[in-house]
């Protein structure tokens, strides 16, 4: 050692220190490297990123072959630093003491803390580069992580603990897909990232949340006379209709309004020819999720239903329409009869009408009011008061004023609702 010139030793340490910085900076990078975009440039054709999903798919040997050159590297780099301080300040303790702390600093600032903060930084950038060289040792030193992965396998079975095999297997929950969207941030465009979410939440919704009420419904009764039958489907606002005999229990069928139209050009259309054209009734059970019930449109070719309880009862109707405005937001429909069932006043309060869905004034305006029990406004008043509603009376429900401004029929036809300030 004496005879290697003293620029080839600090040429040497500063080799040992740019390679342990290497092993630091793909340490990190490895372990912070987002796996979803990895995964699209992998099947995007990058060569060092279908690299890289394999040595993450071998997390035991790839840590093994880091840690085994980081610490051959800074145990060289130790022992270097203390032969060019002999060579330089003689051999004495203090001189020992002081070239210890030179290499902890040396490898500490430039081989650790440095490349570490760099790997998380542009872990993305540098995965595909380092994969080569990684790879390349990982064949060269397969025998020795094999000795070294003996003893560890052994420890983690001592411990009881999953192997790294094991807990990639598991698959990714509902919970977790939802913290995953939550935080995409800007990569997601934020309309994008709603329908999604609203996605995850179709499982927990019902058809009765978001049916039309059977008190709701348009109809046609059967029982009615033929001029105003005749008018209603001339004047309805709806593809198809429900037509029923006395009672909305006895439901005949759903009618297409457009075909009814194109019948009546031909000739006057009676209760004979209405019946002709009814298409059978499609029933849903009552608590039937909203993802599941997506599902059966689809399989049976329908878009609308009638919700039924378990003795039969007519509960309401919902359409395919409705859920997908559980996913995409309300549409704009185009009718003369206004869409929302809220109206903005000039003091920040709203007018709403009863029967508005307790979770869409939830989502719509920022409100808090519990759905565990009725789905309506009416029914959220009438479940608080335990009395017949009276116009004039205030009260609040989950810290939001809630005022009754019209009552019809026993019922909370139109009330005034202040939001919460931001």
């Amino acid at each position: 050692m004496d005879e290697i010139p003293l620029g080839a030793l600090l040429a040497a340490l500063a080799l040992l220190l740019i390679l342990s910085a290497f092993f630091s900076c793909s340490e990190t990078s490895m372990m912070a490297v987002n796996r979803y975009r990895l995964r699209h440039l992998a099947r995007s054709g990058h060569g060092g990123a279908r690299l890289a999903e394999w040595l993450l798919a071998q997390t035991d040997r790839l840590l093994s072959v880091i840690l085994l050159g980081n610490n051959l590297v800074n145990a060289a780099a130790a022992a270097l630093v203390t032969v060019i301080a002999f060579r330089l300040f003689g051999e004495n303790e203090v001189v020992l003491s002081l070239a210890t702390v030179s290499v902890t600093f040396l490898i500490l600032v430039f081989s650790e803390v440095t490349p570490k903060v760099l790997g998380a930084s542009y872990a993305e950038r540098i995965v595909p580069v380092v994969s080569y060289v990684l790879a390349v040792l990982l064949k060269l030193a397969s025998p020795v992580i094999w000795f070294i992965n003996l003893f560890v396998r052994a420890q983690i079975r001592l411990l009881r603990l999953k192997s790294p095999k094991e807990l990639s297997a598991e698959p990714m929950g509902v919970e977790e897909l939802r913290t995953l969207l939550a935080e995409s941030g800007n990569f997601l465009p934020k309309a994008h990232r709603g329908i999604l979410m609203n996605l995850f939440e179709l499982e927990k919704i019902t058809v009765d949340d978001v049916m039309c009420p059977r008190g709701h419904i348009e109809a046609i009764d059967l029982e009615l006379d033929e001029s105003e039958i005749r008018q209603q489907i001339q004047t309805s606002h709806h593809d198809r209709l429900p037509v029923y005999a006395g009672e909305l229990n006895n439901v005949q069928g759903i009618l297409e309004v457009r075909r009814a139209l194109a019948r009546q050009l031909e000739e006057p259309l009676d209760q004979a020819a209405l019946r002709e054209l009814l298409r059978e009734p499609y029933y849903i059970p009552s608590g039937t999720p909203l993802l599941t019930q997506l599902t059966h449109f689809q399989n049976n070719r329908q878009s609308l239903g009638l919700v039924v309880d378990e003795y039969g009862e007519l509960l309401g109707l919902i359409t395919l329409g409705d859920i997908l405005e559980e996913i995409v937001g309300e549409f704009a429909a185009v009718t003369p009869l206004p869409v929302s069932r809220w109206q903005p006043q000039p003091d920040g309060s709203y007018l709403v009408e009863g029967r508005a869905s307790l979770r869409e004034l939830n989502r719509k305006l920022n409100l808090a009011f519990p759905l565990e029990g009725p789905r309506t406004l009416n029914g959220l008043i009438l479940e608080q008061l335990e009395d017949i509603p009276e116009a004039g009376v205030s009260l609040k429900i989950a810290g939001i004023p809630v005022e009754i401004v019209q009552v019809q029929d026993r019922m909370v036809k139109t009330a005034r609702i202040l939001p919460p300030r931001p």
